[in-house]
């Protein structure tokens, strides 16, 4: 009977990881690497929640060497998925960098890739994911992880991150000024 009982508990315990595995909103593939702007006013973050093994540290990341100067958001340890915190107020345009201080010791940045050790992005972004509010899903493993960006969410209020252009476009515009300069050069 005994046995039974720690295997009813064990597996009520798994059952609960189950159900909220999954329910981590992750901003869209491409979006990784975006830098976040603010569009002016009071920025609010929201806990969006986690599915990592790891507990992180969230902090408003102030751009100097010193991390003891950086404004601690979240402890994922002890964040209730909702809780919101005030991040500051900031001009239209003011970029806002965030460190992610998980357990193992390693930093990850939020923007390009350039900015973590392991030259990889470990922020993805989504502009208004729901109205005037970006989603950003960190990855808390080096060299990309598994790339899943949902170890841990949050969302902030009154930014915005730019839109990512398709790879295709760039192609496009060269092939389309290609043609141009060849038909130029025809009718000459």
């Amino acid at each position: 009977m005994r046995h039974f009982l720690i295997s009813a508990v064990v597996l009520a315990a798994l059952s609960a990881t189950a159900a909220t595995a999954g329910t981590v909103p992750t901003p869209p593939a491409g979006t990784e690497g975006l830098k976040i702007f603010t569009t002016g006013g009071q920025v609010i973050a929201t806990f969006e929640g986690r599915d990592a093994g790891y507990s992180h540290i969230l902090f408003l990341d102030n751009g100097d060497a010193d991390f003891g100067n950086d404004l601690k958001l979240f402890d994922s340890a002890s964040a209730i998925t909702g809780s919101t915190a005030v991040v500051g107020t900031f001009a239209p345009g003011s970029e806002l960098l965030f460190r992610l201080l998980v357990s193992d010791g390693n930093n990850y940045f939020s923007g390009p890739a350039a900015r973590n050790y392991d030259t990889f992005a470990h922020a993805s972004v989504q502009s208004n994911w729901k109205p005037g509010t970006t989603l950003v899903g960190f990855e808390d493993l080096p060299y990309g992880g598994d790339r899943d960006y949902n170890d841990l969410a949050f969302s902030f209020t009154n930014t915005v991150a730019p839109v990512p252009l398709p790879a295709s476009l760039p192609l496009l515009a060269a092939g389309l000024a290609g043609f141009a300069a060849l038909r130029r050069r025809k009718t000459a």
